[in-house]
């Protein structure tokens, strides 16, 4: 199993975030909705990417559609 890497939303990049995806690592985003601080988990199983939220999971069949819900939620840092 692959180590997980825990972050806080904004401290990566879209780049890093996705490399370290595609390495197969699972990614701990700790993030701030309305208040409450909760953590969304960002997988990758070599065919979907996965972005579990406590309310949702969106999958995506390819890295340009894992890539804009990374921006789109604000996991990222500043624009790539």
């Amino acid at each position: 199993m692959s180590e997980v890497l825990r972050v806080a939303a904004g401290d990566l990049s879209v780049d890093e975030l996705i490399d370290a995806l595609n390495e197969g690592r699972r990614i701990l985003v700790d993030v701030e909705v309305a208040g409450g601080d909760h953590e969304v988990v960002l997988r990758y199983d070599g065919e979907t990417y996965h972005c579990d939220t406590p309310t949702n999971l969106h999958r995506h069949s390819d890295e340009s559609g894992m890539r804009g819900c990374i921006r789109r939620m604000g996991y990222a840092a500043g624009d790539d």
